[in-house]
């Protein structure tokens, strides 16, 4: 279903039925209130890059290797130096509670049940005290206690920086192992779905402490609303301000180019997540996809010093596979998890598990056991190599604009 069409609320098909992320999505589209499918599903302005984030896949083909015993295979890794159960993290989206009362916090416990790393937006439904609260109550008599949570903290940089240092000191506290800062979002973009649709104006952003509006000029979106906070100012030279802020390892969310990867590695930074905001900002910006083939290309020393990680059209085990073939140390989602919440917590658990069971098939039927054997030979690009650009410069366009007197 379109995003620019959200539908009239109807009853979703029970959990039992849904054997693909596929299938959330569409009970997503046709059981959600028509402002949180809306809000959720919509992409900037002409819904280029957000088709594309997850089309772009299609065009990369598997080299199977045949006759390998893969009688069994491991699904694990590290990321950021945590165990993981699988190269995937839930990745940061605002105000999930519009889909499932229990919001983050039914996203907190599912992950710890299955043993992935949850990333907390700053502007989630509720404070992270609380999110963090809900999977660190003391174990039920007789059952084992849950395994460690591994979270991590999305912050958005506020215009008074006094709020996000206080953030900062609050996710380090309460034990985050990670800061991710989003970096593509200074302004937000034009979504006209979100914008088509009113408001419930008593929706706020507890950390962030903003509150959803109505303009009457520019429509309803609760995007642009929310991240009027945002600071515009953030830049390279803030790297220094993040490292007196906070001890905890920094990644930066949202690098479209190897330009700045590579900046990233030069200012000593610990992780990238190559990631548009799912289209959502800037339409007809590159897949992930495509940027990751750019840095292999261009600055593949980036790979080995810093962890890279995918994020944006990812809704089966082949992508994360394909993405770790050319390099991603892992992926996160954002939507997916959204639309298994509205099956609340357990709808979560069986999210993650059908995105488990497709990776350790597609493993063993290209080959391999565990994935420190992934490489790109495994996969062919060639439908999508001559979108890779080479080079920070146009490759033959030399004009410039005359300065301005």
């Amino acid at each position: 279903m379109s995003p620019n069409h959200p539908p009239n609320p109807q009853s979703k098909p029970p959990l039992q039925s849904i054997i693909s992320c596929h299938d959330f999505e569409h009970a997503a589209s046709i059981s959600l209130a028509p402002k949180t499918w809306s809000f959720y599903s919509c992409a900037a302005t002409d819904l280029v890059t957000h088709k594309l984030n997850s089309s772009i896949y299609n065009q990369i083909l598997f080299r199977p290797r045949t006759m390998t015993d893969v009688s069994t295979a491991d699904t694990s890794t590290s990321i950021l130096s945590r165990r993981s159960t699988l190269p995937l993290f839930c990745a940061p989206a605002a105000l999930s509670a519009m889909v499932h009362p229990d919001g983050e916090r039914a996203l907190a416990r599912a992950c710890q049940k299955s043993g992935i790393p949850q990333c907390v937006s700053t502007s989630a439904s509720f404070r992270v005290e609380d999110i963090f609260a809900s999977i660190s109550q003391p174990p039920v008599l007789d059952t084992p206690p849950p395994a460690p949570m591994t979270f991590f903290f999305q912050l958005y940089v506020d215009k008074n920086r006094a709020k996000s240092e206080e953030l900062l000191r609050t996710a380090e506290r309460l034990g985050a192992k990670a800061v991710f800062v989003t970096v593509d979002g200074p302004v937000q973009g034009k979504r006209e779905a979100d914008e088509r649709v009113k408001a419930d104006r008593e929706l706020v952003s507890p950390m962030s402490g903003t509150r959803a509006k109505n303009d009457e000029k520019k429509g309803n979106s609760i995007s642009r609303a929310m991240g009027s906070y945002i600071d515009p100012t953030l830049s390279w030279k803030d790297v220094e301000w993040l490292r007196r802020s906070t001890k905890l390892p920094i990644i930066l969310k949202g690098i479209m180019t190897a330009q700045d990867a590579v900046l990233a590695m030069e200012h000593g930074i610990d992780g990238i997540v190559l990631s548009n905001h799912g289209g959502r900002n800037l339409d007809t910006t590159p897949p992930p996809m495509l940027v990751l083939l750019e840095i292999q290309k261009n600055s593949p020393e980036v790979l080995d010093k810093v962890e890279v990680f995918v994020d944006g059209g990812i809704k089966r085990g082949t992508d994360i596979f394909k993405a770790l073939c050319l390099g991603a140390k892992a992926v996160g989602i954002g939507r997916g998890f959204l639309w298994a919440l509205n099956y609340g917590e357990e709808g979560v658990e069986k999210f993650i598990d059908i995105l488990r069971d497709e990776l350790e098939t597609t493993m063993k039927l290209c080959g391999i056991t565990d994935l420190s054997q992934v490489h790109p030979g495994l996969v062919n690009t060639l439908a999508i190599d001559h979108l890779v650009p080479s080079g920070e410069g146009h490759p033959y366009a030399k004009w410039r604009p005359k300065a301005r007197i």
